[in-house]
């Protein structure tokens, strides 16, 4: 049996709900699935070929329920190849929230801002990403079942959702951003020298981690808005050190913001 359909089989037992959006939540941001309702928790640990989330921030498990009238699955907390998971182990999920029955997939993340018009608490829509993970979750032998060998990546980022999220923060009064994101497989935060160097590449900001489900979500041919909190900015464009309380900070000030936006989006979805 293949290892999705041994999670599926699992699942199956588990819960009777059939979600038709995903939602990968990052660092600070876990708090949106708390408002899902008729919520099934159903931890990673509890599933096949699932280890732990072993980030602080990061609960570790799926959230399966209603939100603004859609059945969705949200991954509260996800997992990083800094934590020694390869980024096949890292994108998996995604594929077992498609084989679950998802149609689109909302990607969230705190990052570093490396535009110097950005400030920490903005939103930012991603609209395209620079891979400099040096390595991809397609790798190895391609189930032909589930996508193309050489998936398109032009179109990674469904622009008719990120018009559907600039509606809905205009109308919720919601500055937001629009940029590309670059993500590294840290975990150390980048050098001074690292980050002009990816201004000069024409990133906004950087993470460690989103481009590794896009990639898959691409290669399952589902529609994906990604959106960025900037925590803050990046190494050398102020003179502070950075740290992971920070981000969590951060994100926890505008998790009112980020709900209302995420909301709205599926309300329209």
């Amino acid at each position: 049996m293949k290892p999705i359909e041994e999670v599926m089989e699992k699942l199956r037992k588990t819960t009777r709900q059939k979600p038709i959006i995903g939602l990968i939540l990052g660092s600070g941001l876990g708090d949106l699935a708390d408002e899902i309702s008729n919520a099934e928790q159903i931890p990673y640990r509890s599933l096949p070929h699932f280890p732990e989330s072993t980030v602080k921030g990061h609960k570790g498990q799926f959230v399966i329920g209603e939100l603004e009238g859609k059945t969705v699955v949200a991954m509260q907390g996800r997992y990083h190849h800094y934590e020694g998971y390869s980024l096949a182990q890292v994108a998996f999920p995604v594929y077992v929230m498609k084989a679950m029955g998802i149609e689109k997939l909302i990607v969230t993340n705190a990052c570093g801002g490396i535009n110097t018009d950005f400030d920490p608490g903005d939103l930012m829509l991603i609209t395209d990403h620079i891979n400099m993970l040096g390595d991809s979750p397609l790798i190895g032998p391609n189930d032909d079942e589930l996508g193309p060998r050489f998936p398109d990546m032009s179109h990674a980022y469904s622009s008719e959702l990120i018009l559907k999220a600039e509606e809905a923060a205009a109308e919720l009064n919601i500055h937001i951003r629009k940029g590309v994101y670059l993500a590294t497989h840290g975990p150390q935060y980048e050098t001074p020298a690292e980050i002009r160097m990816m201004r000069v590449m024409g990133a906004d900001a950087v993470g460690m981690s989103t481009v590794p489900e896009v990639t898959a979500a691409s290669h399952l041919q589902l529609d994906v808005l990604g959106i960025s909190c900037i925590t803050n900015m990046a190494c050398g464009i102020l003179d502070q050190p950075l740290s992971h309380k920070e981000v969590i900070e951060t994100a926890d000030r505008v998790k009112a913001d980020f709900t209302a936006l995420i909301k709205s989006i599926i309300r329209s979805m």
